[in-house]
């Protein structure tokens, strides 16, 4: 009788499900990693317009002041 464990068969389908298993894992994770990229994109764009419009408001501070002398 053949040990399961050395039949050549056996162990490529053992290495091709573990590589399935892996290859499955991988995808869930890179699924998040993207979802949680583009969470951080939308956030910089946000963060970016905000400081474009403090500076705004501030340019129009600074007119103002430099108008009162």
């Amino acid at each position: 009788m053949i040990d399961p464990e050395k039949d050549p068969f056996y162990l490529l389908e053992k290495r091709v499900s573990d590589l399935i298993s892996l290859s499955d894992k991988l995808s869930i994770e890179n699924k998040a990693l993207r979802s949680e990229q583009r969470k951080w994109t939308a956030e910089r764009a946000a963060l970016l317009q905000k400081n474009e419009l403090a500076k705004s408001k501030i340019k129009t501070v600074l007119t103002r002041l430099k108008g009162m002398r």
